[in-house]
């Protein structure tokens, strides 16, 4: 993990929520309290205070007056809807990526149902295709793309299994903040058909999103294809 230039909160709170992730502390533990995690960390408690707030907000820990943060473990369902990103919501062992278009760079025409500024079209857009599967089904069949500004290396990166919240976080410092999304159902195209294998008058969610990030006036875009049939769609963004 990258730590260069990162906030002290946020390395204690990538480190808990891998720990609950992994499940070294299971649904109901208590975490250690805010004292031993100052200790553990050589942190101040603000510090502490602000890794366990954004716990909370995640869905990874509720707070007890009297009692102190209690594990809830990873967020369940299908976080499509949420901040946390698909692979926070359902964990990493029930959900494969198979790459259809490695991350490349192309020139930026569009952002699916965004306006695009003149800025970003001229840096061009990275650009990749992912399928996504939840006990083997195909679920989320997503276009991304990237404006190609600062994100040294980013086609280098391998995505296969790996979440791309935690990419852009752990190597580019870039927490999606919040952002926009526009949802239509649709009936499955050829292409789906075949990802999904699903007949063509199966209905398909369709879900672009711009998602804005801590760095300022950037955001990046997707555009997810949803085969609810087995999985419904929850969450807060």
């Amino acid at each position: 993990m990258n730590t260069d230039k990162k906030p002290q909160h946020t390395i204690v709170y990538e480190t808990l929520r891998k720990h609950i992730s992994e499940g070294i502390y299971a649904v109901g533990d208590l975490l250690p309290s805010e004292n031993d995690l100052c200790a553990t960390y050589g942190v101040t408690r603000p510090t502490i205070r602000k890794a366990l707030d954004k716990l909370v907000n995640d869905g990874f820990i509720i707070k007890r007056k009297g009692k102190g943060s209690i594990v809830k473990g990873t967020p369940k369902g299908v976080g499509i809807l949420s901040l946390g990103g698909t692979t926070s919501a359902l964990g990493s062992e029930n959900l494969t990526t198979k790459i259809l278009i490695k991350p490349e760079i192309r020139p930026f025409e569009s952002a699916f149902s965004f306006d695009i500024s003149d800025h970003e079209k001229e840096f061009g857009c990275i650009y990749m295709e992912r399928l996504r599967l939840i006990n083997n089904d195909p679920v989320f069949y997503d276009i991304t793309v990237i404006p190609n500004i600062n994100l040294p290396r980013f086609t280098s990166h391998n995505f296969e299994n790996k979440s791309l919240f935690n990419i852009l976080r752990e190597s580019y410092q870039l927490e999606v903040t919040g952002g926009e999304q526009k949802i239509q159902a649709i009936l499955a195209t050829e292409k789906i058909q075949d990802y999904f294998n699903v007949s063509k008058d199966q209905p398909i969610i369709q879900l672009d999103r711009k998602m804005d990030t801590s760095r300022p006036n950037f955001s990046f875009y997707s555009q997810v294809f949803c085969n609810a049939d087995k999985y419904a769609l929850i969450g807060t963004f």
